[in-house]
């Protein structure tokens, strides 16, 4: 386990999948660590792909692939390239086992850093190969709301009209359900995620701040760059997932081609693409 920290916050982050395990600010804990007997996960990165394929494969230049929901990068083993008491940059490189789900070469960088109250993620995909390679990336953390979420509003830096994009089990359908109307302000609830989570692709907001309405705890998850914001949980769960994508899973009537997938980046040799996301206590 790898520890960050300044005079605010202290950030625990796991080498496997480099992913934040903890996040304390005043004695208060704002990731959920995990449980087996719910969900076993923290704060998962999602890499070569967000969400879910159709029949778990795609098709890249005639070739079958299997691929499953939101790639493997969550079970690959990062290294420490660089770190200070307030910032690390941890490092995955493709190998032979990934090349056979994602037939690219790859250097892939997640750096966090602390500024006060604000933990920054930074995404660094460079291409290694000799030709344009096809991905999506994002988070996928998962808050602690140990109250349970129903005493939580996400409240968004202007008003919008969202439509909720419904899940058909691993991927997206085209029917809609309105959750909000010229509203900034989204009170949690768990019915919204009985088929799943909330999908939202056509949402201008790059920012919402998570409050406990009787408390005032409070945080801002800002994620600027990113196309598609998506919320989850599970039935009761004290946590809420705040998922930031620069993809989305497939929509039920794609023909798997790879390259045309929606919210596909493609990356030309030898550059880089970079993501940001961060997480600041109010």
């Amino acid at each position: 386990m790898i520890t960050i920290k300044n005079e605010y916050l202290t950030v625990n982050i796991n080498e496997k999948g480099a992913e934040v395990k903890s996040l304390m600010c005043s004695g208060t804990e704002y990731i959920w660590p995990g449980d087996e007997n719910i969900w076993a996960m923290s704060a998962p990165h999602v890499f070569p792909i967000c969400g879910g394929l159709k029949d778990n494969e795609y098709y890249l230049d005639g070739v079958k692939y299997n691929l499953g929901k939101h790639g493997y990068i969550r079970f690959e083993l990062f290294t420490v390239e660089e770190k200070s008491e307030k910032s690390v940059t941890l490092l995955h490189t493709s190998n032979e086992d990934t090349k056979k789900q994602f037939p690219f070469d790859y250097e892939m960088r997640i750096t966090y850093t602390l500024n006060g109250k604000a933990l920054s993620t930074k995404y660094d995909v460079k291409n290694m190969s000799g030709i344009d390679m096809y991905f999506s990336i994002g988070g996928h953390t998962g808050y602690y709301c140990p109250e349970g979420i129903e005493e939580y509003a996400l409240i968004l830096p202007e008003k919008e009209t969202l439509f909720s994009n419904t899940p058909i089990g691993n991927i997206i359908g085209y029917e809609k359900k309105k959750i909000i109307e010229n509203s900034n302000i989204l009170e949690l609830k768990y019915k919204y995620f009985e088929v799943d989570a909330l999908v939202f692709e056509e949402m201008k907001s790059r920012s919402v701040v998570l409050k406990n309405r009787n408390t005032g705890k409070a945080f801002r998850f800002s994620f600027t760059g990113s196309d598609y914001f998506l919320i989850w949980t599970k039935p009761n769960a004290p946590y809420i997932c705040l998922e930031a994508w620069s993809g989305i899973g497939d929509h039920v009537d794609t023909d798997k081609n790879f390259k045309t997938k929606e919210g596909i980046i493609t990356l030309a040799p030898n550059k880089n693409f970079i993501l940001n996301h961060s997480t600041e206590i109010l």
